[in-house]
């Protein structure tokens, strides 16, 4: 093929769209270059590019014995030259080459080369979507959520979940907003068949029956004191009585059509019991995703909005995680392994990618880690304010959970990601 060489003076600042996530619009025709910054010097550049003349090179009716000879006897077929080496900018030094035999760059140094050897992908496969659900018909903004709703159960959710399902994401996890006068000290509406979350289940896997459906188990949307366990009067969460509770509430899902039930109370034993009460019921088939590594975190304030579930008083340090641990991590592990937990989640996920690896490291089980809504709000607040690029951010983000070990990921990214990872706008 004939080629074309251009000798032409210009400013360079640096040439983008060369990174992993713009190497597919890549045109080999065309180099994409920043305006040009004029704190630097006015130079030179030579660019090598494939020739622009039109259809394939004429064929000479020769056979392959031919072409042979004839290059056997030194006819030579045209090729394009050697390209000539780009020049240097003026003041480069001369003759500082180091001999280095090892140059990691070598593997860098193209947009198709960094693809074939990128150790992680992304994929909509691998998000699970949280979305928040209410009793009522229209769709209410979560003011610490950007772009987040109270989705109304029988329009608004329905249309979330198709949109998602349209990018690739067929995996849900509900989180009720339960009206107050339906809660109580002991969390009873969490088991009721005809409550906010069986109901939706039923809508969702009737119009949807290949969707995934999570479902949150714990006591706090439904608990009068916002508390994810049974309160004492002393204030003592109560660990045995909460549990019989959250077993009741899991089978009470699972009758729905729930695929996976997730435990995020951080109650002792918890798994194995739910694990043994959805067996009794003739529940063999539905998973558990334990919250294994749930930490006492800051960064959940924006989800208790959006349920309005704070705790009435106290916090929740006597049976979340302190943030400080990181082998304790190891202990709760071992308890889910041997109670029958099929997925281990860790939740935050950004600020906790240490413990993501070490359940991964430890582990033969899937791994799960939750992007929860602080992390979610800070890189919405930052694009909003343009100290970073959103996109950019979000995507960096979600990659470093899956590099860290985490095979799926919670996030409330999940439509806006897919839609990016398929070309969307």
């Amino acid at each position: 093929m004939a080629s074309t060489i251009v000798n032409m003076p210009l400013n360079v600042g640096t040439i983008k769209g060369l990174d992993c996530l713009s190497h597919g619009k890549f045109n080999a025709n065309v180099l994409p270059i920043r305006p040009s910054i004029s704190s630097l010097p006015q130079r030179r550049m030579v660019v090598v590019k494939a020739s622009t003349n039109d259809g394939p090179i004429k064929k000479l009716g020769m056979s392959d014995a031919e072409c042979e000879a004839a290059v056997v006897a030194g006819n030579i077929p045209e090729a394009p030259p050697v390209p000539p080496i780009p020049a240097s900018p003026a003041g480069t030094p001369v003759g500082a080459s180091v001999d280095i035999r090892s140059r990691p760059r070598r593997n860098r140094r193209s947009p198709v080369l960094r693809s074939a050897f990128q150790e992680t992908s992304l994929s909509p496969a691998n998000f699970v979507y949280p979305l928040f659900i209410h009793e009522g018909e229209e769709d209410t903004p979560i003011g610490a959520m950007p772009g987040c709703y109270r989705l109304g159960w029988r329009h608004g959710l329905v249309e979330e979940v198709a949109k998602a399902r349209d990018v690739g994401v067929n995996s849900i996890v509900l989180f009720p907003k339960v009206p107050d006068a339906l809660k109580s000290p002991t969390g009873d509406e969490a088991y009721n068949d005809n409550g906010l979350v069986p109901r939706t289940i039923r809508l969702l896997k009737d119009k949807y029956p290949d969707l995934i459906i999570y479902t949150d188990v714990a006591l706090d949307p439904y608990s009068s004191d916002g508390h994810d366990g049974i309160v004492r009067e002393d204030g003592v969460i109560l660990n045995d009585e909460t549990v019989h509770q959250l077993c009741k509430q899991a089978v009470s899902q699972a009758r729905a059509g729930a695929d996976v039930v997730s435990p995020s109370d951080m109650m002792d034993g918890r798994v194995g019991a739910i694990r043994s009460a959805l067996d009794a019921e003739g529940f063999q088939h539905v998973s558990i995703m334990s919250y294994t590594a749930k930490y006492a975190s800051s960064f959940y304030g924006p989800f208790r909005e959006a349920l309005d579930s704070n705790p009435r008083f106290g916090d929740k340090k006597t049976y979340q995680m302190n943030p400080a641990n990181y082998r304790e991590a190891l202990i709760e592990l071992r308890a889910d392994e041997s109670e029958g937990a099929d997925i281990l989640l860790v939740k935050p996920g950004l600020p906790y990618l240490d413990v993501v690896r070490l359940l991964r490291d430890n582990s033969p089980l899937p791994i799960a880690a939750y992007q929860v809504s602080g992390e979610y709000s800070m890189i919405k607040a930052g694009g909003v304010l343009k100290m970073i690029d959103e996109q950019k951010v979000m995507l960096e983000s979600l990659m470093c959970l899956r590099r860290a070990g985490a095979d799926i990921i919670l996030t409330y990214f999940a439509l806006q990601a897919a839609r990016c990872l398929c070309g969307e706008k």
